[in-house]
């Protein structure tokens, strides 16, 4: 190999190229949420909407899903309603078949659906490991899985997975969940790595506590909201809405050299380490 370390022709065109800010509009790219039908999937499915994406959302509750539905056409951009259990791989391939089938592409995929066991780590069972499991991450992956022959045909694609701040965290009660997601965020780094070559990007979203339907009855209590914000710097929970930047960010163009990263979103949560003053 000689000394001379200047940059190939096409190389240095780029560098003495004009500089483009890249943009966040998403208008004639299709994307897939699943966990659509309500909370943070929801959210981020209308964020995507209002940037002009196509949606397509899954989940297993069809009326839950009809509801959303039409909260995105006021957006005015379309909607496919799919109802998939996201645990079931046959039903996980074909929803990722029928959203390309019937708008002639998928560019982003959002994995948003997971549930949670709230109870003591002795308590849980074999049927508790295996529904969890299956939800937060097997779905997840084989949605990945099924997508990428997809997305390679667009020559690019933009995959986002949704964690949790027990990427970072141990929390109690929540054993299997949290084992789960950290399943997801070692899978999201594996699948970035091997993707990058299709120019698919693969990133994650960890929220931190946020205020949806499925934590109401907790934030719902004065003392337990309370206790909840007490270690969160900007001293309340996130909403749906709060997601959307980030969201964008990782959809559009202009995360085209972002993989296998994750993004807390957690007012603060992280760096406040529990300290209180």
């Amino acid at each position: 190999m000689g000394d001379n370390m200047e940059p190939k022709p096409e190389r240095r065109m780029a560098l003495d190229s004009e500089f483009r800010m890249p943009g966040f509009d998403l208008t004639g790219r299709v994307a897939l949420v699943t966990g659509g039908g309500r909370g943070l999937g929801l959210g981020m499915a209308l964020a995507l909407a209002n940037a002009g994406a196509d949606i397509a959302i899954a989940s297993r509750t069809a009326s839950e899903l009809e509801k959303a539905a039409e909260l995105i056409r006021e957006t005015g951009r379309r909607v496919l309603v799919v109802p998939t259990d996201v645990g079931d791989v046959p039903a996980v391939r074909a929803m990722i078949h029928e959203v390309a089938d019937h708008y002639g592409s998928l560019d982003i995929l959002v994995n948003a659906a997971g549930i949670n066991f709230r109870r003591p780590i002795d308590t849980f069972t074999e049927d508790d490991w295996d529904r969890i499991m299956a939800v937060n991450i097997k779905g997840a992956f084989f949605a990945c899985q099924e997508v990428r022959a997809v997305m390679r045909r667009r020559g690019r694609g933009k995959i986002i997975n949704v964690g949790s701040i027990v990427f970072e965290y141990a929390v109690p009660n929540i054993a299997l969940y949290s084992i789960s997601k950290g399943g997801m965020r070692q899978m999201t780094r594996s699948l970035a790595l091997e993707y990058a070559a299709d120019n698919i990007c693969v990133n994650a979203i960890g929220p931190g506590r946020f205020w949806t339907k499925m934590t109401d009855a907790f934030f719902s209590v004065p003392e337990l909201y309370e206790s909840a914000v007490s270690v969160i710097p900007l001293g309340r929970p996130g909403v749906p809405s709060d997601l959307a930047g980030v969201t964008l960010l990782l959809a559009s163009d202009a995360s085209d050299y972002i993989t296998g990263q994750t993004i807390f979103v957690d007012g603060g949560w992280l760096i406040n380490a529990g300290v209180k003053a």
